[in-house]
């Protein structure tokens, strides 16, 4: 059964920086497909539901933090869709908006602690899961996998159906966070070198997003750059100015652990010359706003 997705409204993204640099930039603004299965989570995963719908699975299950946008888009797909869901979490159990909504929209909730989380990619995770949800459709961390990235290939074919209304013919380069790297294996496999793909990332290197991007799509066509700013879900005050001055200016919402670390790195390399004057450049907004209910 296919799924349909949503049209990313496309816009120019006007900053200072980038108009002093003379660089012209546009946002594919995913974050406003959906007020629930937001950004890049409904295109992750898409074909992960028709896997599931095909085979007449009973329901989903999944992994995620106690702020995970994932299980968070998971929980509200499920719920339209009418499969039931299961969420494994890390850590301890903790009441946090996020965890407060995926009960409400009747996600059944596992805390695996972080030791046990630890072991998701351990050769047999899976199989007590299997046992306690039998015949359920089990999704990788984020939505990963194959199926997450091909689904996130249709990002580019949603460009493509927009950049008249810029005014453009063509685009140089996509900018974009990258946290399991998915979403960047998607725009890797849809442009096959056309176009460069940059990832902004906002994990530390031995998270292994440049191993599972080489998996996924190979090793060409795109290049990483430092956004961690010292750890997964690490952020701090001076990112969050920076945030707040993008906001006004730009007139777009952001939040700290994906989409405002790319913009900062895109800023740092914007005025280290990495890109020419008259560049024209897609940032993806991936979404991820419901999180900032945990920080804000």
């Amino acid at each position: 059964m296919p799924v349909e997705l949503p049209l990313a409204p496309l816009q120019r993204l006007t900053l200072p920086w980038l108009a002093k640099a003379q660089v012209e930039a546009a946002i594919l603004r995913l974050d406003l497909i959906d007020p629930l299965v937001s950004g890049n989570k409904w295109f992750k995963l898409r074909h992960h539901l028709e896997q599931a719908l095909d085979a007449k699975a009973p329901g989903l299950v999944s992994l995620g933090g106690n702020h995970s946008n994932h299980l968070h888009a998971l929980a509200a797909a499920g719920k339209r869709l009418g499969l039931a869901t299961a969420g494994l979490l890390r850590g301890h159990p903790r009441q946090t908006p996020t965890v407060q909504d995926l009960q409400a929209m009747g996600m059944q909730l596992h805390w695996l602690g972080y030791e046990g989380y630890r072991g998701r990619n351990e050769a047999g995770f899976w199989t007590p899961w299997h046992t306690h949800y039998p015949g359920w459709h089990c999704i990788p961390e984020g939505g990963g996998g194959q199926a997450g990235a091909q689904g996130c290939a249709s990002i580019v074919t949603q460009l493509h159906a927009q950049l008249a209304t810029l005014g453009w013919s063509d685009y140089d380069a996509w900018w974009l966070a990258a946290g399991t790297g998915t979403t960047l294996a998607g725009l890797v496999l849809a442009e096959s070198g056309a176009h460069a793909v940059h990832g902004a990332l906002a994990v530390p290197e031995h998270y292994g997003v440049a191993e599972t991007v080489a998996a996924l799509a190979g090793t060409q066509g795109y290049r990483l750059h430092s956004a961690s700013l010292g750890g997964f879900g690490k952020f701090d005050d001076q990112l969050l100015a920076f945030i707040a001055d993008c906001e006004q200016q730009a007139g777009v919402p952001f939040e700290a652990l994906y989409t405002g670390k790319a913009l900062l790195a895109l800023k740092a390399q914007v005025e280290a010359g990495l890109f020419a004057p008259g560049t024209r450049l897609v940032f993806v907004h991936t979404g991820g706003l419901q999180g900032r209910r945990g920080y804000l």
